[in-house]
Parts: structure tokens; C-alpha cells; sequence
């Protein structure tokens, strides 16, 4: 997972982190020089077997079953599921403790969650959204997502809250629930202004943004950085209003 990897760094675990997948972009010094054994989808079983790790740290959502099964068997191994902003605070937390550096983690989490508390949202100003990752076709997010409670915690009204996980949408479904707001996330498509035109003709009533999905999808460290972006975010679009 690219977010845990970056939160791996970011405790001090430089020496004793030995595989990354090969989208663990950040540190850019770790992707150039650790070792890669494959992809989420596609972890190479026999490369993480050679590096015997103390810990292989999975995901539930980003690794497949099987590869998580065979790993258990073998090493120890901690299955994160983050479905929200509270278990990503946990996550930190519960790395922290098994990697030994839990003091490093607490200062991390705390940091995160007094930039939260430090969003300023007015109820009342909130704007409905729609948050699109994947093109041709459309999906967008659920309520049941981290990205969803990203969403809530950054002040917007998610139109597809009561969906689960990641619905696929039509542009007829988007013009009959007329977000005030579209945002069109760098990841895992990465949308670009092209992408921001072709729907603007179909939208005209709304506002369609690129916005950075690291922000909004990374738990862990990357969080540290996600409060200021929300925070600007939310003042560039309040400017554009008045």
C-alpha cells in the first residue's frame, strides 16, 4: 500500500522496511532502491518469501484474499482496513506499536488530528459534490469509503453517500442530482483538464475541479498534508463564489 509505505518512512523504518509494491512512490528514495515485489493486486509471493520479513503488512481492500491467506501462514502479518478517517487514526497507531515506534506514530497522529480539528466548515455553506476516480465509465464513491469521510471531514456533501463502496454513475445520473460541485481526482484515473471540458458541456451548473486524490484517498502520514489542502480548497472555491 503506497499511503502505509509513506507512513513506514515517515516512523523511521529507512533500515528495516525491505519490499514496497511497485506503485510505493513515496519516499522517491525508497522506490528507486527497495526492493519491488509486485503490485496490490499482484504481490509477488516468492520475492516476499525470499526477503523472509518479522511483518508483512497487507491491506483488505487493495490485496487479494489468497495472497493475504498464503502470508499469514508463513509470516506475521497485520491486515489493515480503513473505511474511515477514526480507522486510519487507529491504523497509525497500531503500526506504530508493532513496528516499535510507537512515539514517532503518536506524534504523527496527533498532528493529524489537531490540523483536523482545525478545519473550519460551516454547515450551512456546505456544497453537494460528486467525487469521480474512473473514467468510461464514471464510478464514483460511497459513503462506506475513506474517501467518503474525507469528503465529510473537508466540509462537502457527498450525493452518493448512501451508495456503498464505488457505484458506477452516468452523466444523466449526475444531471438529474446536480451537484453544486464535481471533483475529478489525479487517481487512480488521472483526469486532466481535457476530461474537466468534456463533462462541463453536459454540467454547465456546475463546478468541476482536478483535485489532488492523494489527498483525499492516502491515510496515513500523507494526512498531514490533507487538513491545509481542504482548507485551501475549500477558500479557492468560497473565492470563486462571491
Amino acid at each position: 500500500m503506497p499511503s502505509i509505505t509513506e507512513l513506514l518512512y515517515n516512523i523511521g523504518l529507512d533500515n528495516e522496511v525491505v519490499g514496497i509494491t511497485k506503485f510505493c512512490i513515496r519516499p522517491m528514495e525508497w522506490f528507486k532502491k527497495k526492493e519491488r515485489i509486485g503490485g496490490t493486486k499482484k504481490a509477488n509471493l516468492h520475492k516476499i518469501t525470499l526477503l523472509q520479513p518479522d511483518l508483512v503488512i497487507a491491506n483488505k481492500e487493495e490485496n487479494t484474499k489468497d495472497d493475504v491467506a498464503y502470508l499469514a501462514n508463513l509470516f506475521p502479518l497485520l491486515l489493515t482496513d480503513v473505511k474511515n478517517y477514526e480507522d486510519a487514526i487507529q491504523m497509525i497507531s497500531d503500526i506504530g506499536v508493532l513496528a516499535e515506534k510507537a512515539t514517532e506514530a503518536i506524534i504523527i497522529k496527533n498532528n493529524i488530528i489537531t490540523d483536523f480539528k482545525n478545519i473550519i466548515t460551516n454547515k450551512n455553506s456546505f456544497k453537494t459534490c460528486a467525487y469521480l476516480i474512473w473514467n468510461n465509465p464514471y464510478l464514483s464513491i460511497g459513503g462506506d469509503t475513506f474517501i467518503g469521510s474525507m469528503l465529510a471531514h473537508a466540509g462537502f456533501i457527498n450525493i452518493f453517500k448512501k451508495e456503498k463502496r464505488y457505484p458506477e454513475i452516468s452523466i444523466e445520473k449526475l444531471q438529474q442530482l446536480k451537484p453544486e460541485l464535481v471533483f475529478l481526482s489525479s487517481e487512480p484515473f488521472p483526469f486532466k483538464q481535457k476530461h474537466v471540458d468534456e463533462l462541463q458541456k453536459f454540467l454547465p451548473a456546475s463546478k468541476i475541479i482536478l483535485v489532488d486524490g492523494e489527498m483525499f484517498s492516502w491515510y496515513g502520514s500523507r494526512m498531514l498534508y490533507a487538513a491545509a489542502y481542504f482548507k485551501n480548497l475549500q477558500s479557492s472555491i468560497t473565492a470563486e463564489c462571491f
